[in-house]
Parts: C-alpha cells; sequence; structure tokens
C-alpha cells in the first residue's frame, strides 16, 4: 500500500516592511485600548455606556445654549445655566465611566495571562502601564472638553452682544478649560489604572475606585460636621473626591472655593496643590511597582 504526501501552500511570507519599534508598540497598545474602552469593534452592548455618558454630560451644553437661543434679544437674555468652572466635574457620568472602563483595559490581561506575551514586543512595563493611563485619559479629556466646546460655540453664537465680542470677553475660558479638564482626567485616569492594577477582576477593581474616593469624602464630611461652621482645616483637602474640584477652583478662581471642606482653612490652597500631587505620585509608584517586573 502506497502512501501519498502533500505539500500545502498557506501563502505565509516573510514581513519585509518597516519596523516601528518601541515608539510604535506603545501607539499601538494606547489605540488599542482607547477602542476597548469605547467599545469599538466590540459587541453594541460594549458601546451602550461610554457613548451614552458622553450624551449625559454633553446636555448641560445643549440646555445652555437652546436657553440662550430662546432668550436671545429679550429681557432674559444673558441667563447662565451654568458656567465653565461648574462644568468641570459637573457630572458623576466621569467618574462612573473610569469606574468601568479603566478594570476593563487592565484587568484582563493579568487574568488571562497574556502579559508576558504582550511584552515580549520591544516594551517594558512601564510603557504598558503608561499606555493604559493614557488611553483612559485621552477619553476622559475628550469627554470633559468636547462639551465645553460645544457650550463655548454655542454662546459664542447666541451672544447679543457679537460672536466676537463674547471672545474678547471670555477669552481666559480658552486656557482656564483645558488646564481644568486636564488636571480632572489625569487624576481619574491615575487613580483608576493603579487601582485596576492591584487585581485581576473588573468588579473589584470598580468597586475599589468607587470606594476609595467615596469613603474619603464621608470621612472629612463627618471631621468638617463636628467643627464649627465656619472652621476649616487643611485636612479637607484628603477629600479625594472632591480634591480635583478644589484644583479646578485653583484655576478658575486663583482659590478654593470658601464653600469648599479647605475653603478658608490658612495654607488650604497649598494644601490642595501638595495632596493631588501626591496621589498622582502614588498612583505612579503603585503602577511602576505592579510593572517593572511582570510573571504573566
Amino acid at each position: 500500500m502506497s502512501t501519498a504526501g502533500a505539500v500545502y501552500d498557506r501563502g505565509y511570507r516573510p514581513y519585509d516592511g518597516a519596523r516601528g519599534g518601541r515608539r510604535a508598540v506603545l501607539r499601538a497598545l494606547w489605540l488599542l485600548s482607547i477602542r476597548r474602552a469605547l467599545g469599538l469593534r466590540r459587541a453594541w452592548r460594549q458601546k451602550v455606556l461610554p457613548w451614552t455618558l458622553l450624551a449625559v454630560v454633553t446636555v448641560p451644553a445643549a440646555v445652555q445654549v437652546g436657553v440662550g437661543y430662546v432668550t436671545r434679544d429679550s429681557p432674559a437674555s444673558g441667563f447662565t445655566f451654568i458656567t465653565y468652572r461648574e462644568y468641570v466635574g459637573v457630572s458623576n457620568a466621569l467618574l462612573l465611566f473610569v469606574a468601568v472602563t479603566a478594570p476593563d483595559v487592565m484587568c484582563p490581561d493579568r487574568r488571562q495571562r497574556v502579559l508576558s506575551l504582550i511584552l515580549s514586543r520591544p516594551l517594558t512595563g512601564v510603557d504598558y502601564a503608561l499606555a493604559k493611563f493614557a488611553a483612559i485619559f485621552t477619553i476622559l479629556f475628550g469627554f470633559g472638553f468636547v462639551p465645553q466646546v460645544v457650550l463655548f460655540v454655542g454662546q459664542m453664537l447666541v451672544s447679543d452682544d457679537g460672536s466676537w465680542r463674547y471672545v474678547r470677553d471670555n477669552a481666559e475660558v480658552l486656557w482656564q478649560v483645558p488646564l481644568a479638564v486636564a488636571a480632572l482626567a489625569g487624576y481619574y485616569a491615575a487613580i483608576g489604572v493603579a487601582v485596576a492594577s492591584l487585581t485581576s477582576r473588573r468588579v473589584v477593581g470598580a468597586v475599589s475606585f468607587i470606594g476609595l474616593l467615596l469613603v474619603s469624602n464621608v470621612v472629612i464630611g463627618i471631621l468638617a460636621a463636628q467643627r464649627g461652621p465656619g472652621e476649616r482645616t487643611v485636612a479637607g483637602a484628603l477629600n479625594l473626591l472632591g480634591l480635583p474640584l478644589y484644583v479646578r477652583d485653583l484655576i478658575f478662581l486663583g482659590k478654593v472655593s470658601p464653600q469648599s471642606t479647605v475653603g478658608r482653612a490658612p495654607g488650604g490652597d497649598v494644601a490642595v496643590v501638595v495632596v493631588y500631587c501626591l496621589v498622582l505620585a502614588v498612583s505612579a509608584s503603585v503602577l511602576y511597582l505592579r510593572y517593572r517586573s511582570v510573571d504573566g
């Protein structure tokens, strides 16, 4: 009985194109993480949350512009539903988004033990963490900045004094808004990615992120309630939920709002900056320690 053999040409060919190296891999991982967080190329259920949140954070801008259009050239013109300062961090939608997406882009790689495979490319653990942070930061900045653009352009077009007059009168928000939104996005992204790096389970990461911020808010609120109405201490800067809003106030007002838990406290403004930088430093340290050496 004779045996026969067969040769199959699968079409495999060696890659002879340009090799991007470490920077190209970092960029590819950043884009991949963005697509995953936004639900692109995934089931429609994965797209509902991010795009619904974007619609939610855009609602105040649409309402403000709509009211301005209806009341233009009338005694009610100039009515302000929300200011640019209040719009930064006005919604908990961004907080919810981080709680869901940060674990979603971090935990599966560790749970499925594919980190070693990913890092077999010219990519270090620090690069990996940086790409994940940059992805969440990019989306948060976009979700926070786009509604502000809608608000500014809309109010500019319906202004009774003319578009260019409105731009001149509100020129300072052209740098205040992107700086405040970046401060908020960087803060949430750093904490969210750092917390998610400590677990391989997405639910644990999400609950831990929300719990960390809420517990600090409750504790500082209780301590503030035990003091007199006008008494404030720099300990109020430890309110991790309100901290990015205090930084926002420093950018827009040059000081922390007196109504906050750290407002009117001696050295409160400095304490806010110090604690904010400390939170970022701790988050960066956690990521460095978790990914300086990866075992899968």
